[in-house]
């Protein structure tokens, strides 16, 4: 699993939930009648520690991402591969920056540049590639580096669609929760592509 900062403090909502925004008004009424108004509508739910731990572990996967594709213009020379590269830089780098500006609006740090989550654990840590796994892209040129480089993008992909699976599960701000389908339908996508590429090479 992915490294979170501990401190969850800037989410009491999960902590201490507010009172009911639904909870109906008491109102006295005359004999016989109900002393119950109707509710008020519901307020917009603020975000929760599972919005945070999203955010705060999705950025470092993300930036893995971004080295590897970083790797691809100078390893490969198929045009599919370098457009799958494309496509990683052009949609996560925004998404980064929204979550690092998210996380600032609620008073938190987002995670340092150096931080790269848990990409020692492997396919344990939501897909990120080890080290190892780094060291052997970086070396790689040609067909070999574009097998390898979408076994491990696919992966990846995989464990972002699991980690934006459980912000939708469990999260309730609502540009999280939007930025969890968008990584949901986008890279399924990708993964459906990056398979098709796979068949081509095999």
């Amino acid at each position: 699993m992915l490294a979170v900062a501990p401190s969850l403090a800037a989410c009491s909502p999960e902590v201490a939930p507010p009172a009911r925004a639904d909870a109906p008004v008491i109102v006295p009424g005359a004999p016989g009648q109900s002393a119950s108004a109707p509710a008020r509508p519901r307020a917009a739910e603020g975000p929760v520690a599972a919005d945070v731990r999203f955010a705060e572990a999705m950025i470092p996967h993300h930036r893995q991402a971004l080295e590897m594709a970083g790797m691809a213009a100078a390893r490969t020379g198929d045009p599919l591969v370098t457009a799958v590269a494309d496509r990683v830089v052009d949609g996560q780098r925004p998404e980064i920056a929204v979550m690092e500006s998210w996380l600032r609006g609620l008073g938190r740090t987002p995670p340092p540049a150096h931080d790269h989550g848990t990409s020692d654990q492997g396919a344990g840590g939501y897909g990120m590639a080890s080290e190892e796994e780094l060291t052997r892209l970086r070396t790689a040129r040609g067909r070999a580096f574009d097998t390898l480089f979408l076994t491990l993008m696919i992966r990846h992909h995989e464990g972002a669609v699991s980690m934006a699976a459980q912000e939708l599960r469990r999260g309730r701000d609502r540009a999280m929760r939007t930025m969890a389908q968008d990584v949901v339908s986008g890279q399924q996508i990708e993964i459906a592509r990056m398979r098709g590429i796979q068949r081509r090479l095999s």
